[in-house]
């Protein structure tokens, strides 16, 4: 496999990752807060990040 394609999928997982955990922390924040929205919004970031995560992971399994 070529390397430039092993780092292009990666990165689509990573930024998927790294969303769903901006999104926990955002959750968390808004829950210890008692800030209804920012909680609405982390749990929308996190679920972004989770479905970045799937298309990536389909994406890997179509090629190959």
């Amino acid at each position: 496999m070529d390397i430039k394609k092993k780092t292009r999928e990666l990165g689509g997982t990573a930024a998927g990752k790294a969303r769903e955990a901006i999104g926990r922390t955002k959750e968390a924040t808004g829950r210890a807060r008692g800030d209804t929205e920012l909680e609405h919004r982390g749990r929308a970031e996190k679920a972004m990040g989770k479905v970045k995560q799937a298309v990536e992971k389909g994406r890997h399994t179509l090629k190959h």
